[in-house]
């Protein structure tokens, strides 16, 4: 969208905020390098995987956007998102060994239309498997949307905060596997990457 956005703009001959967009798409860039950079690292200490520490960062990153005044410029909360969605997009590539965007629902839409198709054509179970996985994500998307939308009406920023109930859910799952069951597993790359 970034790039949609910034093409209008210099279509119009509007440089300037043409030129803004180049700072979100900068910091998705920043974070998808970060996030490519990291994982060996923090996985060679073989205390926690990646994935794990980066919830763990999420979290910290989440707390601190709660803190973002409400009458400040949106740009900054922007940019901020694009730089955590890009972490977590590229960190997170499947669900299930199923491939999966979860943080975004395009890829999402596609993926119904695919495998419904594979699932009329043979009756593959696989495929309406994995349609409904993807129908699963784009309602939990709307939900969580739905939500906040409404929680905002009465926490304004702060409904972000409440990402971290969820967060912390799945922190303390990956937290759990890395030093009990799974811990002999922290130097595995994980399937899709």
């Amino acid at each position: 969208a970034n790039f949609v956005l910034m093409a209008v703009q210099l279509g119009r001959g509007n440089w300037r905020k043409a030129l803004y967009y180049l700072l979100p798409a900068s910091a998705y860039l920043l974070g998808t390098v970060i996030s490519e950079f990291l994982p060996k690292h923090i996985n060679r200490r073989k205390i926690v995987r990646w994935d794990t520490a980066f919830v763990a960062f999420e979290m910290a990153w989440i707390f601190a956007l709660g803190f973002v005044p409400d009458d400040a410029p949106p740009q900054i909360c922007q940019v901020a998102v694009n730089f955590i969605a890009s972490m977590q997009f590229n960190t997170f590539r499947q669900a299930k060994k199923i491939p999966m965007a979860t943080t975004f629902c395009t890829n999402h839409v596609r993926q119904v239309g695919s495998n419904l198709v594979k699932w009329l054509r043979s009756g593959n179970k696989e495929a309406r498997g994995k349609m409904f996985a993807h129908l699963l994500m784009i309602g939990l998307f709307v939900a969580g949307a739905v939500a906040s939308t409404f929680l905002c009406g009465y926490l304004g920023g702060k409904t972000i905060w409440c990402a971290e109930i969820l967060l912390a859910i799945v922190f303390f799952a990956l937290l759990r596997a890395d030093l009990g069951e799974e811990h002999d597993k922290l130097d595995v790359v994980p399937h899709g990457h």
